[in-house]
């Protein structure tokens, strides 16, 4: 129990502590409750099971799973299959999986492992054009069933929508045309910026990475069926669907839908203000005027506290503009302060 608590009071925790030393919570909790001086009154058993394996017959097990017939079988698949063809029984399922457990071989035994995906790199932006992310949305159709579709790339650091067009249909050509369009009216070299994406046909479809390939582009992808992976899009098609103006009827045509979405990126570039980025709009951040915006807001605020200093408990809110932003950040490295 002295043990125990040292662990504890230096960080560790109760439930990690205690299954080193061989013991469950529950065990610790009722010796506390015993009061201090108990002593462990744990017997177990004193006689080993009379249908415990030998030593030969554990080595047999062993033998025969690990035998190049069987390696790549589960015990499932072992046990009706030494019955069947050999006409042999040696232990049930549950012994030889206990029997693995104990030896750590129960590991995917068959070559067909299950599919696996590691988490994407990180991404790091220090200043805009430097990591886009981009996706496309469903919008309802003036027919059930149908949809037009909205491509959409947003600087990551910045927040800004920096290239966006609805079509009735999805497709890896009209993707790559967006994206061009985008670095032209953006006046940009795009060799060397991060453009992710999830895993969809028209992120990945040939004439789009081509594209990419060709002006140097660094591609990055999310894992299958991972949306958090590509939160900044995410998130911003959240804030468009629940926009109060958003339709709550079809859009009736293309041109339409074009309308809305134009008047919503118009909103959302140079009106909102962004929670993540020091509630400054969008375009004020990308075109550089940010800073000036929050030194006017923070010596406002200065002087209000200055003004009625007895209702400020404490310094004004922080308006130190946000220096870095970090796509898919790396959970095992400690995440600092973002601010300059």
């Amino acid at each position: 129990m002295t043990l125990v608590e040292e662990a504890v009071r230096a960080g560790a925790r109760r439930a990690a502590a205690a299954e080193i030393l061989g013991l469950t919570v529950r065990t610790l909790q009722r010796w506390a409750d015993q009061g201090p001086g108990s002593e462990d009154q744990r017997r177990g058993p004193h006689t080993e099971p009379a249908n415990k394996l030998s030593a030969a017959e554990r080595r047999r097990v062993l033998d025969v799973v690990n035998s190049p017939k069987y390696r790549d079988l589960a015990p499932a698949q072992i046990v009706p299959r030494l019955a069947d063809e050999e006409g042999i029984y040696l232990a049930s399922e549950s012994t030889l999986y206990r029997v693995l457990r104990e030896e750590k071989q129960l590991a995917h035994r068959q070559r067909s492992r299950p599919a696996t995906s590691t988490r994407p790199a990180e991404q790091m932006a220090t200043g805009p054009n430097q990591v886009y992310s981009w996706d496309i949305t469903y919008l309802p159709g003036p027919v059930r069933g149908t949809f037009f579709y909205l491509y959409l790339i947003l600087d990551v650091w910045s927040r800004k929508i920096v290239g966006a067009v609805v079509h009735d249909t999805e497709c890896s050509d009209l993707a790559s045309q967006l994206f061009e369009a985008t670095c032209w009216r953006e006046g940009l070299d795009p060799e060397g910026l991060v453009l992710h994406s999830d895993n969809g046909s028209p992120m990945k479809g040939a004439t789009m990475l081509a594209t990419l390939h060709r002006l140097g582009v660094i591609p990055s992808f999310s894992r299958p069926h991972v949306s958090d992976d590509n939160p900044y899009s995410e998130a911003l098609f959240r804030t468009l669907k629940f926009r109060p103006e958003y339709p709550c009827v079809p859009f009736a045509s293309l041109e339409a839908a074009r309308a809305w979405v134009a008047a919503f990126i118009d909103w959302y570039n140079t009106e909102h203000r962004h929670s993540a980025i020091r509630y400054v709009t969008p375009a004020e951040r990308h075109h550089g005027r940010e800073e000036a915006v929050l030194e006017r807001r923070r010596r406002i605020y200065e002087a209000a506290r200055q003004e009625h200093p007895e209702r400020w408990s404490g310094q004004v809110r922080n308006w130190t503009p946000i220096a870095t932003v970090r796509l898919n950040p790396d959970r095992k490295e400690p995440q600092v302060d973002q601010a300059a």
